[in-house]
């Protein structure tokens, strides 16, 4: 059972009571009439072929508040594309996929590279993007969740108690990001958030001192959580990082719109596993090695426009402070692991904290030597304002696909 303890700046709903999911679906569809709710699943093709996406799909068929269901879908040819439409048709609720790799949406991608508004690489950050700009054209949902579609200990509790928060229409929070313990398989997982975000934080703060911005991020349980649900105007505003800074990038935002007043976090399950990234200790592209990487740099771009100056010798003093937190933390985790009947590596997460370390300056070079760099997507605000029918086309093709139009 979760405390009752509220840490930090933003309001924390915690798992008081284990309280009944027909309670809660029955609360979220009265809200429904108010604030009808949409649901983002950002996915690849290849998670139709895992068993987290099935489970997924089957829980949802049972939800009775869902007004949308938006599936961006990557990486699929016309012959997945249209194997994806079987896949998902046995929900009830209104429902579209994005085919991102199809040659409407790709065309309207080329409309908007042409106006410096593409996003300029692949990935999750990009497929959410389109997505958050789908929902806005489609009208249908006055609130909006999102969460990953490798989700193996899925259930509808898990997404009821996303939505209520910001569903509540006499609560007045426009975002809410979800938490939960990585555990799974008798281990304690969740490397990056425990091994490189908490003691990167605390080392910011150590050296630049309580900035309000790092007191907002240190006040969230789990960061890096794919999951969150706000009010659909909030996506108007944020600008989405294309890269696996994208959940610290989104943060940053509505901690840059919005009053933390009106953000808060949940607590979604008490276990929750998904597909694991491998640390790729050799290959800064992939796993848990461009991961840090990327969030990292997220957190310096953030910090500097913030009035906070970097220098080489600042980033050496980073990654000493980091390190020796990390490895405080890494005793604490284990101790609270065998206490709990958790296995925990040591050997492997000081390794992994060993990475970090090292991408702490090698972000840190990175920043210095291309400050210009724009890594987020622009927001829907500024490309309505360059094209402004641009939704709406975005909209029509998707309906065009939708109903198998050549």
């Amino acid at each position: 059972m979760s405390d009752f303890h509220q840490n930090g700046i933003i309001t924390d709903f915690h798992n008081l009571t284990r309280r009944p999911l027909e309670a809660l679906e029955a609360d979220l569809v009265g809200f429904s009439r108010r604030r009808p709710m949409s649901l983002i699943l950002p996915s690849l093709y290849s998670e139709l072929e895992g068993p987290a996406l099935e489970r997924i799909v089957t829980a949802l068929a049972e939800v009775p508040y869902l007004a949308e269901v938006v599936i961006g879908l990557d990486r699929a040819d016309r012959a997945q594309f249209l194997h994806a439409r079987e896949f998902f048709a046995r929900l009830p609720q209104h429902h579209r996929i994005l085919w991102n790799d199809g040659p409407r949406l790709r065309a309207l991608d080329d409309e908007l590279d042409a106006q410096g508004l593409s996003p300029r690489q692949p990935g999750k950050g990009r497929n959410v993007w389109y997505c958050a700009g789908f929902v806005q054209a489609s009208g249908r949902g006055a609130v909006v969740a999102l969460h990953d579609c490798d989700i193996l200990t899925y259930d509808r509790g898990l997404l009821a108690r996303l939505f209520y928060p910001v569903a509540h229409p006499h609560f007045n929070y426009e975002f809410c990001k979800g938490y939960y313990p990585r555990i799974a398989e008798g281990r304690l997982n969740g490397r990056v958030a425990r091994l490189m975000v908490t003691p990167l934080l605390r080392a910011l703060k150590a050296m630049h001192g309580p900035l309000p911005y790092l007191e907002y991020l240190d006040s969230y349980r789990y960061p890096l959580s794919g999951e969150f649900s706000m009010r659909a105007e909030v996506l108007d505003g944020i600008r989405i990082p294309a890269d696996w800074g994208l959940e610290v990038g989104v943060l940053s935002e509505v901690h840059r719109n919005h009053s933390t007043k009106r953000l808060c976090q949940v607590d979604l399950a008490d276990a929750y596993d998904h597909k694991h990234q491998p640390v790729s200790a050799d290959d800064p592209s992939g796993g848990l090695n461009r991961m840090s990487l990327d969030i990292a740099k997220a957190l310096y771009r953030k910090l500097a426009t913030q009035g906070v100056t970097f220098s080489a010798e600042g980033f050496r003093t980073l990654k000493a402070t980091y390190y020796r937190l990390a490895l405080d933390l890494i005793e604490a985790y284990d101790h609270d692991a065998r206490m709990n009947g958790l296995s925990l590596d040591r050997h492997g997460e000081e390794r992994a904290v060993e990475l970090f370390a090292a991408n702490l300056l090698e972000a840190g070079s990175a920043f210095l030597d291309n400050p210009g760099e724009r890594p987020f997507i622009p927001s829907w605000n500024r490309v309505r304002s360059a094209i402004p029918d641009l939704p709406e086309r975005l909209h029509d093709a998707v309906e065009a696909d939708n109903r198998g139009e050549v």
